[in-house]
């Protein structure tokens, strides 16, 4: 039996006909192949006994807690994603950078609290959750619909507490002046949905088929999907903190043009990397991003 929660609901379902071949399956993706879909299963099949500091109304994990780094890098996941994309991060970067992954609601730790439907409440809740955490230097991190969410978290630190991270890094989304070109998918009939999943060619056919597993986490997804379909844009000042962008040079949903665009909004300093990949490029080639945050943030 599976417990688990969506929308702010409670809900029960016994998950019957996955075998133990395909929770590896789902594992495996879950830990390295996906934008599109949830980790919850991994906490209900393992007892995960990392030793963090968890703001539990947010996420926020600082796995260093007595740590001596001088800088924070908080992290945004991407849409279906949750804290354990960054789980290796910290062995990868300098130890003057504490990594802390932040763990949006409805999903992993925070399964038993409603998923955010729309931007402006997610990163005013955001801001005000990572408010105690900001006595250090800090930056941030964020790819795809957590790129979004970096963007505007910046922009609300700025207009209402005064407060400016060191940097901002954003990866697989497109600058957020530029419309998105293709209409809502948030609220399409469930089979039309997968299709869209299927398109996004990060789900094994094991997950896919189960339609028990779909049932669990597509109401996720939606939510996930419908903060950037109905996220309106408002024109700003530019951020003064510096940018950098990554992008995947094989990516056929994030072109070259959709990445410069970042460049107008900073009127600080401005860098781009395209590293080897698709849209999931961030586990395809991570060495090139963990050298480029380490100088930017060390340098």
């Amino acid at each position: 039996m599976i417990t688990t929660g969506y929308s702010g609901h409670w809900k029960l379902r016994e998950i019957n006909n996955v075998d133990k071949s395909q929770l590896k399956v789902v594992f495996s993706f879950i830990l390295y192949n996906t934008e599109v879909f949830q980790h919850d299963i991994f906490y209900f099949y393992h007892d995960n006994k990392m030793t963090a500091k968890t703001n539990t109304n947010f996420g926020i994990t600082c796995p260093k807690t007595d740590s001596p780094a001088q800088i924070r890098l908080f992290c945004f996941h991407y849409a279906g994603g949750n804290a354990t994309v960054f789980r290796t991060w910290s062995q990868h970067l300098p130890h003057t950078i504490e990594v802390c992954p932040i763990e949006l609601p409805g999903r992993g730790r925070q399964i038993n609290l409603p998923s955010f439907i729309h931007l402006d409440p997610l990163v005013n809740a955001a801001a005000e959750a990572l408010l105690p955490y900001l006595h250090k230097p800090f930056a941030i991190f964020g790819y795809s619909m957590g790129a979004l969410i970096g963007f505007e978290l910046t922009r609300i630190l700025r207009s209402k507490y005064n407060i400016t991270p060191l940097h901002l890094f954003v990866a697989a989304r497109r600058a957020p002046q530029i419309p998105d070109p293709k209409p809502p998918i948030y609220d399409l009939p469930d089979v039309d949905l997968i299709q869209e999943i299927i398109r996004l060619n990060g789900t094994p056919n094991a997950v896919i088929e189960n339609q028990e597993l779909m049932r669990l986490f597509i109401p996720i997804l939606r939510a996930d999907f419908r903060v950037l379909d109905t996220y309106n844009y408002t024109n700003q000042s530019p951020l003064t903190c510096p940018i950098t962008v990554f992008g995947g040079l094989q990516d056929k949903e994030i072109s070259y043009d959709y990445l410069t665009a970042w460049q107008e909004q900073t009127t600080a300093s401005f860098a781009i990397r395209m590293l080897d990949g698709d849209h999931f490029f961030i586990h395809s080639s991570p060495s090139l991003l963990f050298k480029t945050i380490a100088e930017k943030l060390e340098g």
